[in-house]
């Protein structure tokens, strides 16, 4: 089947934005945008609000902070990986901080 050039443009995902980066994509929760690979997604999200393109790529690639689930799945593709049209994508920031715990601690 031959769908023409711009057929991956057609597919459009739900992208769920983390509430930290929210205040950068107009306050949504989620974004339906279209694109057949998390990096088209990717583009077509910071044409739309590019202020999240500093806080997921850095030099073109996903920042080493951030993964992406597509489906529930990690990926381990990073901006390489397909998405279907159905597809829920989530850009998930590392977590850090909080305090370790020592030996100290347990003993009250």
């Amino acid at each position: 089947m031959n769908c023409g050039p711009h057929y991956h443009e057609r597919l459009v995902a739900t992208v769920f934005i983390p509430s930290m980066l929210r205040p950068l994509a107009g306050d949504a929760e989620e974004i339906e945008i279209g694109g057949a690979t998390v990096r088209d997604i990717v583009r077509n999200l910071t044409a739309a609000y590019p202020a999240l393109g500093d806080r997921l790529l850095d030099n073109g690639q996903l920042r080493s902070n951030i993964s992406v689930a597509i489906d529930g799945e990690i990926s381990t593709l990073g901006l390489l990986d397909t998405v279907d049209s159905d597809s829920e994508v989530h850009f998930i920031p590392a977590i850090s901080g909080g305090r370790r715990r020592t030996d100290a601690d347990s003993l009250g």
